[in-house]
């Protein structure tokens, strides 16, 4: 049995787009907001934090925990507080590059955990500030990390990506799917 250690629709529907069976169980945990550390680590520790909440309550499961950040100049934006900070975010990821990082901690039965993070880069058109809030009005940014979702109009303000799509909605399926076949 696979249990998703996750609220996400996105990673919900990815899960299913590849005909994964799996339940979805959420624990509340705190997740870790420092600056100082790299993509791939801040985002381990709260994908395992995740993960391992759940993983104490079932033991017998295969659990899977995940975590989502846009980082722009080595500093972290995940998802916004008000409709002024999602524009904040838009206006600071127009027209640049930026990365995505998703890390996945897997917990087997029996406690082994099998971690992993992949990193996409996603370079935004230039945008003026009516055209982010035009988005803005489009997509419930308020749920997204970096106040954006590449699978929802993204053809508004993507001009181009490197790396996993997956990756960028939120989990990297490929590597997923590899990990869990091991």
């Amino acid at each position: 049995m696979l249990i998703l250690a996750s609220q996400s629709p996105r990673r919900r529907e990815l899960l299913r787009r590849e005909g994964v069976e799996f339940t979805v169980v959420v624990k509340d945990t705190a997740e870790v907001h420092d600056p100082t550390l790299s993509p791939q680590v801040l985002c381990a520790l709260n994908a395992a934090a995740k993960a391992e909440a759940v993983a104490a309550d079932h033991p017998q499961a295969t659990v899977l925990g995940a975590d989502t950040l846009v980082f722009i100049d080595g500093t972290p934006l995940g998802k916004p507080v008000d409709e002024a900070d999602a524009l904040r975010m838009l206006m600071l990821l127009q027209g640049r590059t930026h990365c995505v990082c998703t890390a996945v901690a897997v917990i087997l039965p029996g406690g082994e955990r099998r971690d992993f993070a992949e990193i996409s880069h996603v370079t935004f058109r230039p945008l003026s500030e009516a055209a982010a809030r035009r988005y803005m009005q489009l997509v419930n940014v308020m749920d997204k990390a970096g106040s954006y979702a590449i699978q929802e109009h993204g053809e508004l303000i993507i001009e181009k990506i490197e790396g996993d799509y997956d990756n960028i909605v939120g989990l990297p399926v490929s590597r997923l799917l590899q990990e869990l076949r091991r």
